[in-house]
């Protein structure tokens, strides 16, 4: 198993370039793309502190097949001892307002992500506390 990034930080251009390109594919349909790409100036890749992993199982793909690959096991058994946490869990999606991403992992500090972990919170649940 190969797990790498596929992608990590962005810039505000990068950021505004896919998200127009998704408007374009999605004929314009605003509400359907802000469900799984941020706009521009709002994106956690613009942070440098989030990562969207892949592998070669998958053709380095960073799409839902991810889910299936024992880098997604490994990620999910382990991300949380190096400060990361999946940030757009399936079951949460009402409060993420993001679609699961099984790809997209964000830098929190060892703390917070074995807490996110040990009690299935979202960012939001988190800092909410």
């Amino acid at each position: 198993m190969r797990l790498y990034a596929a992608s990590a930080y962005r810039s505000y251009d990068v950021q505004k370039r896919l998200y127009n390109g998704y408007l374009k594919r999605d004929k314009g349909n605003v509400a359907l793309v802000d469900t799984y790409s941020a706009r521009p100036g709002h994106s956690e890749h613009q942070t440098g502190l989030c990562v969207d992993f892949t592998t070669d199982s998958i053709g380095g793909a960073v799409d839902d097949k991810f889910e299936n690959t024992a880098a997604f096991e490994w990620l999910s058994e382990n991300a949380y001892k190096y400060g990361f946490g999946l940030r757009y869990p399936k079951d949460k999606t009402d409060i993420t307002g993001y679609k699961y991403e099984p790809w997209h992992y964000r830098f929190v500090g060892r703390e917070v992500a074995i807490e996110i972990t040990e009690y299935g919170l979202t960012l939001e649940e988190y800092l909410a506390q």
